[in-house]
């Protein structure tokens, strides 16, 4: 029982990645079952279809399960009220600042665990009353800053005293005990939940992950200031060329609004954001959720000479 298993009150350090559009009760649930924490990914989504994700994860699981608010969406002060009114037991933040929500949430005794790219984030977060924090490295899918979590998370760890969460290019056991020998307590890992059973993406979407290579990945939006790491197609081919020469923002934007839900529910893997991790090379089998963590975590325990 270290840190993160005594603050969350699960039985491995590991959590799931809030992946928009991805990370629903099924995938939440079975994570939770499984020993570690789910999490619902909150992104855009209506706030009537978050709520019933967080009661379905209720009824599929007794285990505590967070919940992903994306700070930039437009209904972010919904759904933090939303987690309050439904009890949820911590939250995971990301794009923006929680600051204005914070003291809610501590009042309602929910865990406040942000997502930081730097360490002057981390430093700021702290102040404001994180409960941990998760130091994400450039090699995670989605939306991504441009430190590794090789270089990020020894200085995070350094410059806080709360427990840090290693996230970005973990997807098995040595990725485990190297995050915890730079100083990490705890991981956060999405790519390698995208090839389970329980994982409710499109299967042309899952067999990209599965048939993935180290090579194939791309990242969009860098020069617009909101880069992001999915798996190279014609999408995020047309994407390069459209920054490269300057497009409009307008057009920027006309191409990737829907862009993730063609991908989850269409499986339209031309037209679609397939967001994904630099990993994903590792990622060659589906396999229900609970084998995946034992798998983990038995590796990480191996190499770490204690039980984890």
């Amino acid at each position: 029982m270290n840190e993160i298993c005594k603050l969350l009150n699960i039985t491995h350090p590991v959590l799931q990645g809030g992946m928009a559009w991805i990370a629903e009760s099924k995938l939440a649930s079975a994570v939770s079952n499984a020993g570690g924490a789910g999490i619902i990914a909150g992104g855009s989504a209506p706030i009537d279809y978050l709520r019933d994700q967080i009661r379905k994860c209720k009824e599929l699981t007794d285990k505590p399960f967070g919940v992903n608010v994306m700070l930039m969406s437009p209904n972010a002060t919904d759904l933090a009220q939303l987690v309050i009114d439904e009890k949820v037991d911590f939250v995971t933040t990301g794009a923006g600042n929680p600051g204005p929500f914070m003291a809610a949430w501590k009042e309602a005794g929910i865990k406040v665990i942000p997502v930081v790219p730097s360490v002057g984030l981390a430093k700021r977060l702290e102040k404001l009353g994180a409960d941990a924090l998760i130091a994400e490295g450039t090699e995670s899918g989605g939306h991504i800053g441009q430190n590794t979590t090789m270089c990020l998370v020894p200085q995070v760890v350094d410059a806080v005293s709360v427990p840090v969460i290693a996230a970005g290019g973990i997807a098995d056991g040595r990725g485990i005990a190297a995050s915890f020998m730079l100083g990490a307590v705890g991981v956060q890992i999405g790519t390698r939940f995208l090839a389970s059973e329980e994982c409710q993406i499109h299967e042309n979407y899952k067999n990209a992950v599965i048939k993935a290579k180290d090579t194939d990945n791309a990242i969009t939006g860098f020069y617009s200031g909101s880069p992001c790491r999915c798996i190279k197609s014609r999408y995020t081919r047309k994407l390069q060329e459209m920054e490269k020469n300057a497009a409009p923002p307008e057009d920027f934007e006309a191409l990737t609004v829907g862009s993730l839900r063609k991908a989850v529910v269409d499986g339209n893997t031309e037209e679609g954001s397939m967001l994904c991790g630099l990993i994903a090379g590792m990622v060659n089998e589906v396999k229900p959720v609970s084998v995946i963590m034992n798998e983990l975590c038995s590796k990480a325990s191996e190499l770490l000479g204690s039980e984890f």
